[in-house]
């Protein structure tokens, strides 16, 4: 068996974390900012794919499976999304795949 035929591809990795919510979601779009035309930017650059258009084309965040690598942090600023790091014993919990 060659190791190719054997190494997880990205979706099979992302599938052994664990997601454990807490109280609130760490991570939402600050209200008033859901037509924010830089939330676009941020579908392509967010790994775990969080971001979506809708059909009034607003972004829809989707919280569960966040890597928490403040990727959008970064490319979005304070001002449009409110991103915490998320209380202890919760978040994400990688696994080694």
């Amino acid at each position: 068996m060659s190791v190719e035929s054997t190494a997880l591809g990205l979706a099979a990795k992302l599938g052994l974390n664990v997601f454990k919510e807490g109280e609130s979601f760490h991570i939402r779009i600050n209200p008033g900012q859901e037509g924010n035309a830089l939330l676009k930017k941020v579908i392509s650059v967010c790994p775990s794919a969080l971001y979506t258009i809708n059909d009034n084309g607003e972004v829809n965040l989707c919280e569960d499976g966040c890597l928490e690598c403040g990727t959008c942090r970064i490319a979005l600023g304070i001002e449009v999304i409110d991103w915490q790091y998320p209380e202890g014993g919760t978040g994400v919990q990688y696994r080694f795949g």
